[in-house]
C-alpha cells in the first residue's frame, strides 16, 4: 500500500486533520519529549544560528528549536499547507520564524544559506531520502550541522507473543505510512555519502504499557486499515481495538518503538 505522508498536501481535509491529531498525541507525550530534548542538546547551536526544519508537521519540534540558546531565526517547511496552519496557529508571532511549504527533495533556498537543518520524524516517510539529504547539505554552510531523530519502525511492536494480532494492526499502520522501515539503521552510511561526518549516532526505547495515547492509535488505525483494505470486516476490526482497551484495562499492554538519533557536520 502506498505511503500516505508521500502526497500528504493532497489528501482531503478529514484526513490530514487525523494525522495532525496523531503527531500531536505523539508529540505531546512525556517520553516523547525527553527524546527530542536531548537530541537537540547534542546538536551545536552556534550563537545566531540560522535553521531549516525540514518536515515539521504541526510544529511539535518547532516550538523547541525556537527556545534553544543560539537559535536566531528559524524558516520550518513542510508539504502540507495545512499542516503549517496549524503549526502557525500553535505558535503564534515569533520573531525570526517562517513557515514555508516545500518539498524536502527540492527546498527553495539558496546554497549555503543556513548553519543547521533538522528533520524530525520525516526522512523514514520520504520516498528517495537521499536527495533530501543531498538538498539539506546544499543548503548548509560548510561547518554546518544536520540533526535526524527518527523512529526504527521495523522495531515497533505490541505482540505479547507470536502471531498476535494486534499485531498485525500495527504493522498495517506502519506499512501505510512509512516510506522505509528500516532506514534509521542505514542512516551513517547515507549522510557520510552525502557529504557529511558523523558526529554522533544514538539510540532510546520509547515504551508505553499503559495502552493510551500513540501506541492505542497505532493498533486503532491499523485495524480500520485493515478493515478498508477487505482484511477483515468490522466487526473484526471492532474486536481488535477492544482488546487493546481490555489490555491495557488489565495492566498487560506493551508497546515499544525504537528511536534513533544522529548529528552530522558539513565537511
Amino acid at each position: 500500500m502506498p505511503n500516505i505522508w508521500a502526497a500528504v498536501d493532497e489528501l482531503d481535509e478529514d484526513t490530514q486533520n487525523a494525522l495532525a491529531e496523531v503527531l500531536e498525541t505523539r508529540g505531546g507525550e512525556d517520553a516523547q519529549g525527553v527524546m527530542r530534548d536531548a537530541f537537540l542538546a547534542a546538536i551545536p547551536f552556534a550563537s545566531g544560528s540560522s535553521v531549516l526544519e525540514v518536515g515539521c508537521g504541526t510544529g511539535v519540534l518547532t516550538r523547541l528549536i525556537v527556545q534553544r540558546p543560539g537559535v536566531c531565526s528559524v524558516v520550518a517547511v513542510d508539504r502540507a499547507p495545512r499542516l503549517i496552519d496549524k503549526a502557525r496557529s500553535a505558535l503564534g508571532e515569533v520573531p525570526g520564524l517562517q513557515f514555508v511549504a516545500a518539498d524536502a527533495r527540492s527546498l527553495p533556498f539558496d546554497d549555503v544559506s543556513r548553519d543547521v537543518a533538522i528533520f524530525d520524524s520525516c526522512l523514514a516517510h520520504v520516498p528517495e531520502p537521499e536527495r533530501a539529504v543531498a538538498e539539506a547539505c546544499r543548503v548548509l554552510r560548510p561547518g554546518g550541522h544536520l540533526g535526524i531523530f527518527d523512529g526504527d519502525y521495523a522495531s515497533t511492536s505490541v505482540a505479547l507473543g507470536p502471531d498476535d494480532p494486534l499485531q498485525l494492526c500495527v504493522d498495517a499502520t506502519m506499512e501505510h505510512t512509512t516510506d522505509d522501515l528500516w532506514l534509521v539503521r542505514r542512516l551513517p552510511a547515507l549522510v557520510r555519502g552525502q557529504g557529511f561526518e558523523l558526529v554522533t549516532f544514538q539510540g532510546y526505547s520509547y515504551l508505553n504499557t499503559d495502552g493510551t495515547g500513540y501506541m492505542l492509535s497505532l493498533v486503532d488505525r491499523g485495524a480500520d486499515l485493515l478493515q478498508s483494505w477487505g482484511r477483515i470486516d468490522a466487526k473484526r476490526a471492532a474486536v481488535l481495538k477492544h482488546q487493546a482497551r481490555h489490555r491495557a484495562a488489565a495492566g498487560e499492554f506493551f508497546g515499544v518503538v525504537g528511536y534513533l538519533t544522529l548529528v552530522a557536520r558539513k565537511l
